[in-house]
Protein backbone atom coordinates (compact mmCIF):
# COMPACT_ATOMS: atom_id res chain seq x y z
CA UNK A 1 0.00 0.00 0.00
CA UNK A 2 2.96 2.27 -0.80
CA UNK A 3 1.52 4.27 -4.05
CA UNK A 4 -1.89 4.85 -4.10
CA UNK A 5 -4.26 4.99 -6.99
CA UNK A 6 -7.22 7.02 -7.80
CA UNK A 7 -9.45 4.53 -6.87
CA UNK A 8 -7.96 4.82 -3.30
CA UNK A 9 -7.67 8.30 -2.93
CA UNK A 10 -11.39 8.44 -4.11
CA UNK A 11 -12.53 6.36 -1.56
CA UNK A 12 -10.92 7.84 1.28
CA UNK A 13 -12.29 11.18 0.01
CA UNK A 14 -15.58 10.08 0.19
CA UNK A 15 -15.02 7.96 3.86
CA UNK A 16 -14.10 11.56 5.38
CA UNK A 17 -16.88 13.56 3.58
CA UNK A 18 -19.22 11.13 5.10
CA UNK A 19 -17.19 11.17 9.05
CA UNK A 20 -17.68 15.47 8.10
CA UNK A 21 -20.97 15.18 7.17
CA UNK A 22 -21.66 12.44 10.54
CA UNK A 23 -19.46 14.08 13.16
CA UNK A 24 -18.02 10.59 13.17
CA UNK A 25 -15.11 11.27 15.20
CA UNK A 26 -13.49 7.43 15.44
CA UNK A 27 -13.12 7.34 11.42
CA UNK A 28 -11.71 11.27 10.97
CA UNK A 29 -9.58 10.32 13.97
CA UNK A 30 -8.71 7.51 11.45
CA UNK A 31 -8.21 9.68 8.80
CA UNK A 32 -6.53 12.51 9.69
CA UNK A 33 -2.29 11.91 10.58
CA UNK A 34 -1.14 12.33 14.37
CA UNK A 35 0.89 15.39 12.90
CA UNK A 36 -1.78 16.64 10.64
CA UNK A 37 -1.11 20.84 9.34
CA UNK A 38 -4.61 22.31 8.49
CA UNK A 39 -5.09 25.57 7.86
CA UNK A 40 -8.62 26.86 7.93
CA UNK A 41 -10.63 29.25 5.72
CA UNK A 42 -9.04 31.74 7.98
CA UNK A 43 -5.97 31.29 8.10
CA UNK A 44 -6.04 29.93 11.34
CA UNK A 45 -3.43 27.03 11.25
CA UNK A 46 -5.36 24.12 13.38
CA UNK A 47 -4.30 20.81 14.88
CA UNK A 48 -5.65 16.96 14.33
CA UNK A 49 -6.72 17.38 18.07
CA UNK A 50 -8.44 20.89 17.51
CA UNK A 51 -10.37 19.48 13.91
CA UNK A 52 -11.36 16.45 16.00
CA UNK A 53 -12.86 18.47 19.25
CA UNK A 54 -14.86 20.89 16.53
CA UNK A 55 -16.44 17.94 15.55
CA UNK A 56 -16.93 16.06 18.93
CA UNK A 57 -18.25 19.12 20.50
CA UNK A 58 -21.31 19.58 17.91
CA UNK A 59 -19.77 23.28 17.65
CA UNK A 60 -19.82 22.23 13.99
CA UNK A 61 -23.00 20.22 12.44
CA UNK A 62 -22.74 19.68 8.67
CA UNK A 63 -26.21 18.91 6.93
CA UNK A 64 -24.55 18.37 3.24
CA UNK A 65 -21.20 18.28 1.49
CA UNK A 66 -21.63 18.55 -2.00
CA UNK A 67 -18.06 18.01 -3.42
CA UNK A 68 -17.65 18.84 -7.37
CA UNK A 69 -14.40 19.55 -9.97
CA UNK A 70 -11.88 17.14 -7.70
CA UNK A 71 -8.65 16.98 -9.41
CA UNK A 72 -6.07 13.86 -7.82
CA UNK A 73 -2.72 14.04 -8.89
CA UNK A 74 -0.86 10.92 -7.46
CA UNK A 75 2.98 11.62 -6.78
CA UNK A 76 4.81 8.71 -5.51
CA UNK A 77 3.99 7.81 -2.30
CA UNK A 78 1.72 10.41 -1.86
CA UNK A 79 -1.49 12.40 -3.46
CA UNK A 80 -2.47 15.67 -3.50
CA UNK A 81 -6.47 16.74 -4.06
CA UNK A 82 -7.93 19.62 -5.04
CA UNK A 83 -11.65 20.14 -4.71
CA UNK A 84 -14.38 22.53 -4.47
CA UNK A 85 -17.49 22.06 -1.77
CA UNK A 86 -20.27 22.76 -1.22
CA UNK A 87 -21.16 22.94 3.09
CA UNK A 88 -24.66 24.01 4.75
CA UNK A 89 -24.89 23.38 8.26
CA UNK A 90 -24.85 25.16 11.60
CA UNK A 91 -21.48 26.62 13.66
CA UNK A 92 -22.03 27.44 17.18
CA UNK A 93 -25.95 27.28 16.60
CA UNK A 94 -25.91 29.90 13.46
CA UNK A 95 -26.89 28.47 10.19
CA UNK A 96 -24.29 28.59 7.24
CA UNK A 97 -24.43 27.96 3.55
CA UNK A 98 -21.02 28.75 1.77
CA UNK A 99 -18.55 27.44 -0.77
CA UNK A 100 -14.93 26.85 -0.26
CA UNK A 101 -11.91 24.92 -2.36
CA UNK A 102 -9.87 22.66 -0.47
CA UNK A 103 -6.09 21.40 -1.05
CA UNK A 104 -5.71 17.72 1.09
CA UNK A 105 -2.27 15.83 0.99
CA UNK A 106 -2.96 12.21 1.62
CA UNK A 107 0.52 9.98 2.34
CA UNK A 108 0.64 6.66 4.00
CA UNK A 109 1.34 6.88 7.64
CA UNK A 110 1.50 3.15 9.21
CA UNK A 111 -0.47 0.90 7.38
CA UNK A 112 -3.04 3.49 6.54
CA UNK A 113 -3.57 6.42 4.17
CA UNK A 114 -4.14 9.57 5.96
CA UNK A 115 -4.44 13.42 5.51
CA UNK A 116 -1.30 15.07 6.48
CA UNK A 117 -2.07 18.65 5.28
CA UNK A 118 -4.71 20.66 4.33
CA UNK A 119 -5.91 23.91 3.41
CA UNK A 120 -9.15 25.62 3.22
CA UNK A 121 -10.35 28.93 1.53
CA UNK A 122 -14.11 30.18 0.84
CA UNK A 123 -14.90 31.17 -2.53
CA UNK A 124 -16.11 34.42 -3.16
CA UNK A 125 -20.04 34.39 -3.84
Amino acid sequence: MNEPNLDLVLELEERLERAMRHADVPVLDELLADDLVFTNHQGLVVTKQEDLAVHQSGLLKLDSIAASERSIRLLGQAAVVAVRVQLAGRHADQPFEATFRYTRVWAPRGAHWRVVAAHACAVAA
